[in-house]
């Protein structure tokens, strides 16, 4: 599964991030931030047009992601 499915107020568990070539920035800043496996991570809203942007917390820190930076983490949830 990945981030930009999970439904507003769920939680899961992060298990990578999706690499699009070498060097990809976006992934590693993604990881630089947090978005690494183990994390825990869950949902805490989503924009009023279309769901874009998504809001996420891990820890005490709070992400705004757009759909497409969110569909790069892969999750299971509990």
């Amino acid at each position: 599964m990945i981030l930009s499915d999970l439904n507003l107020g769920e939680r899961a568990q992060i298990t990578g991030v999706t690499n699009f070539g070498l060097g990809d920035a976006v992934s590693r800043r993604l990881r630089n931030l947090g978005f690494v496996a183990g994390e825990e991570v869950v949902c805490v809203a989503k924009g009023p047009f279309g769901g874009d942007p998504l809001l996420f917390q891990i820890g005490f820190t709070r992400f705004a992601l757009r759909k497409e930076e969110a569909g790069r983490v892969e999750i299971v949830t509990r």
